[in-house]
């Protein structure tokens, strides 16, 4: 077997990311940045400040990248008979959704192609990452995309505290070209790092995910309703999905939605 080979999509792209974001921080120490020039001065805590933020961010996109997203457990249990209680807890109205691979889907559950698996509460899968975003890593998700935004506007103005446009055009290509190249790479992941932390936000204050909010026409529990069955409100939302708190399965959630739904028309 080539070497090459046993290198795998995830190693490459979580490798890159490191390379990238080292790469990026050494251009803003080496320039005349404000950076620079702090470190000259002895003013230490703002440049030990921002490289804590970078290995932090750097430690948050490995955690989220490595984690399980919430793996559905695909091994049979023969043995077992579902509890009455249990299939009392799924709607008699959806039916059972099912997976080639991974036999009966929960609900809010989808399989990922990529990862040959079945997601939990799945959102999406982050080919950045080499990962699905999920129930278990979602929350870390955002607030990495956060410390991550913090990060990036950070460096950003520290690249463009470090350019000179007052110079001919040859000495500001050798002197500023990398600098200024680091910067517009630094602007378009902001931009992207911001939209993303936004849309995530808006998801979360509603509990729904990327993959529901995209496809639920699509989706059977949620064609069926005329809105959100998961939505509980922004505070109990972010409490469930920051804290898990409160606890409980969806299929429960959507089992109470359909009551109230029932009650109110009675």
């Amino acid at each position: 077997m080539a070497p090459w080979a046993l290198l795998s999509p995830g190693l490459l792209v979580r490798t890159g990311h490191t390379v990238l974001t080292w790469g990026i921080t050494l251009v803003l120490f080496l320039h005349d940045t404000e950076l620079r020039q702090w470190e000259e001065q002895g003013e230490l805590l703002l440049p030990l400040t921002f490289l804590l933020l970078v290995l932090g961010s750097l430690l948050l996109y490995l955690a989220v990248s490595l984690m399980d997203p919430g793996y559905v457990n695909a091994l049979p249990q023969p043995q077992e008979e579902p509890k009455e209680e249990q299939t009392a807890m799924v709607p008699q109205a959806i039916p059972l959704r099912r997976c080639r691979y991974c036999l009966v889907l929960p609900l809010r559950a989808r399989h990922c192609r990529e990862c040959r698996r079945c997601i939990r509460r799945y959102d999406h899968h982050c080919p950045w990452m080499e990962n699905c975003v999920g129930e278990r890593n979602h929350p870390l998700f955002v607030v990495y995309l956060a410390l991550q935004l913090v990060v990036l506007l950070w460096g950003l103005y520290l690249a463009w505290s470090g350019l000179r446009f007052f110079q001919p055009w040859g000495l500001w290509l050798r002197s500023s070209g990398l600098l200024f190249a680091t910067f517009l790479l630094l602007s378009l992941f902001s931009l992207v790092a911001g939209l993303l932390l936004a849309s995530h936000l808006y998801l979360v204050a509603s509990n729904t995910t990327t993959w529901e909010f995209i496809s639920s026409h699509r989706i059977a529990y949620l064609r069926q309703r005329p809105g959100n069955p998961f939505d509980r409100g922004l505070t109990r939302n972010l409490a469930r999905f920051f804290c898990g708190w409160p606890s409980g399965s969806w299929e429960a959630l959507w089992a109470e939605e359909e009551e109230e739904g029932r009650s109110q028309a009675v």
